[in-house]
């Protein structure tokens, strides 16, 4: 018959033996994570006229993530709700070809002027940053990130740009501070 402290015993060896195991998965997990493509991730460069960045915008360029691995054709409405809030629709074609729609909603972090956002797809919690890095002054582009360096999308408002100002956009990723070579280019239709 075991005892308490036999059973005890065993229970801090099954610990100490899965210890090694655990950590190993989390690293494993940890190296699924995209790697940081800008560790100094600046702030953002000039304000933001929420009126002109609301609106569609077509996916340039970004940092392949889980979320959005295969996917072509993609968009993001932007809509401003009564309470100030904004709605977001992101939209892509998969690799099947099947339309993906995710919903979400924004707010505006004060103090931020206007270049900064908490976004969240789970509601009604607020899980992740949205920064307006830079942006044209007509707001016919811009570079969104957010403060870890892991994310980056490179925005249009027109589905597709040519190969100089495609360079030109990827170059101002760059100066400010981003890798450019783990940019996906996206395909529009």
């Amino acid at each position: 018959m075991a005892t308490s402290k036999d059973a005890s015993s065993t229970l801090l060896r099954a610990a100490a033996l899965s210890l090694p195991v655990a950590v190993i998965a989390g690293g494993a997990m940890l190296a699924r994570r995209h790697k940081v493509g800008n560790p100094l991730v600046p702030e953002p460069l000039r304000s933001v006229s929420l009126q002109d960045y609301l609106g569609r915008w077509y996916e340039v360029a970004r940092y392949d993530q889980s979320f959005e691995r295969g996917c072509e054709a993609v968009t993001a409405d932007y809509s401003l709700r009564a309470d100030g809030k904004i709605d977001i629709v992101n939209a892509c074609r998969d690799a099947n070809g099947k339309m993906r729609i995710s919903r979400g909603t924004a707010k505006l972090v004060p103090g931020s002027g206007g270049a900064k956002f908490k976004v969240s797809f789970f509601r009604p919690l607020y899980l992740g940053n949205y920064w307006v890095l830079d942006h044209a002054q007509d707001y016919s582009w811009s570079i969104v990130g957010e403060g870890t360096g892991r994310y980056l999308w490179i925005l249009s408002r027109s589905p597709e740009l040519g190969e100089m100002d495609l360079r030109i956009l990827i170059n101002r990723a760059t100066a400010l501070g981003y890798d450019s070579a783990p940019l996906v280019i996206t395909k529009q239709p």
